[in-house]
């Protein structure tokens, strides 16, 4: 059995459907409704307050950080657990303008994810002093950078088309004029290779519901480089992020190391899910996931330009310039989406024509895209996306 049949075997996979939406969200592991319903009955249910400290329920931010840091090039004690990805990303930003007090642009990318825009704009908006957020073209990045700008924050993969920024060379670029630089890896993490030690990131942010598999509103995490961890000021002052939380001091002074980067307490159980999808990561490396992730990749371009001549290619087609989804173009998507839903395939839609289909080697094979298509091409070829049910918009598309 290969490594990636025997992975397989470990996801809940409803019978009759092929999920190609890992990329919004994974799927379950087979092994966490045990995982959590332990911690539930023996630590929760038998150790009751006590679990805090005899189950090292405080230390699991840090402890997790560690083993997200191993997917995506951290080394120990740079990556902690906690909050959303919306926090995280208001966490950065304002730390690294705090690092960069001179200066007062933020740069990103008109093909951002929106929530990262959102955050940083109210932040900006707070903060009333002058700054601003400047917005480029995907491909413009490198052109807009100059020694005007204090951040610049991006998503590595964009969620719409896959596109890959080239997170090494705009780093450098970046940090060569004294600009802050973070990266968003919500499509990244457990879909491409990322060395953020490597690329000399300063900052790292991401959610572990996606391609990690941690559950619906799993925790998001926070890699700050070490170089920063001790000059860093915590623009939300929360008692775990506090030196001694126990001391319940009035005044705030902030943890040592990537702790201060803690705000409030740990969502226990949703880590505990989190920690059970972790053990099946353990079991590959991100090389043979990559290798595998592109090879998916690949055939379904192929596949789709031959069975479905009516949807256009909205992704990259080189595989080393995207992340690990595709992205087809169709004007009646949301409608074609919702009836390939219904025959059995799961991709999602994204306004304003992008069909979105996600491909994780974990739980996905040759066998399942080539079934998808043929789906896929049935649904096209017959209209059956043509009907009054499939056009009523739901509130998650």
């Amino acid at each position: 059995m290969s490594i990636f049949s025997k992975t397989k075997s470990m996801f809940h996979l409803p019978e009759g459907v092929i999920y190609l939406d890992g990329n919004s969200l994974g799927p379950l592991p087979k092994a966490t409704p045990d995982h959590v319903s332990n911690m539930l009955t023996k630590e929760w249910g038998d150790l009751l307050i006590t679990g805090w400290n005899k189950a090292d329920w405080m230390g699991q931010p840090s402890r997790i950080g560690d083993r997200i840091g191993k997917l995506i090039g951290a080394p120990s004690g740079s990556v902690v657990m906690g909050d959303t990805l919306s926090i995280k990303v208001y966490q950065a930003v304002a730390s690294a303008l705090d690092l960069n007090k001179s200066r007062k642009i933020v740069l990103s990318d008109n093909g951002n994810f929106p929530t990262d825009l959102y955050m940083v704009d109210g932040l900006l908006k707070s903060l009333d002093n002058g700054h601003e957020l400047r917005l480029a073209d995907p491909e413009k990045v490198e052109a807009a950078l100059n020694e005007d700008i204090a951040v610049l924050m991006l998503t590595e993969v964009d969620y719409r088309t896959g596109r890959k920024h080239d997170m090494k060379a705009l780093t450098a670029k970046a940090q060569a004029l004294g600009i802050i630089v973070i990266w968003d890896l919500a499509h990244s993490a457990g879909a491409v290779e990322v060395d953020v030690a490597a690329c000399n990131a300063d900052f790292a942010i991401g959610c572990t519901y996606k391609y990690l598999n941690g559950g619906p509103g799993a925790p998001a995490f926070i890699y700050v480089a070490p170089k920063h961890q001790e000059k860093i000021r915590p623009a939300l002052s929360g008692w775990l992020g506090h030196e001694a939380p126990f001391a319940f001091d009035i005044d705030y002074r902030p943890g040592a190391g990537i702790e201060r980067m803690r705000v409030g307490t740990p969502p226990v159980i949703a880590l505990a899910a989190l920690e059970s999808s972790l053990d099946i990561w353990d079991m590959v490396t991100m090389k043979e996931v990559r290798q595998k992730s592109i090879e998916l990749c690949d055939l379904f371009i192929a596949q789709v330009e031959q069975h479905c001549p009516s949807l256009s290619l909205n992704s990259p087609r080189e595989g080393t310039n995207r992340g690990s989804q595709i992205t087809f173009k169709f004007d009646d998507g949301y409608a074609a989406m919702q009836a390939l839903v219904a025959h059995g395939v799961i991709g999602d839609f994204r306004a304003p024509n992008n069909m979105r289909f996600g491909f994780t080697p974990l739980y996905i094979d040759e066998g399942d895209v080539v079934a998808a298509v043929k789906i896929l091409a049935n649904v096209l070829d017959n209209k059956l996306w043509d009907k009054p049910e499939y056009n009523q918009r739901s509130r998650v598309t």
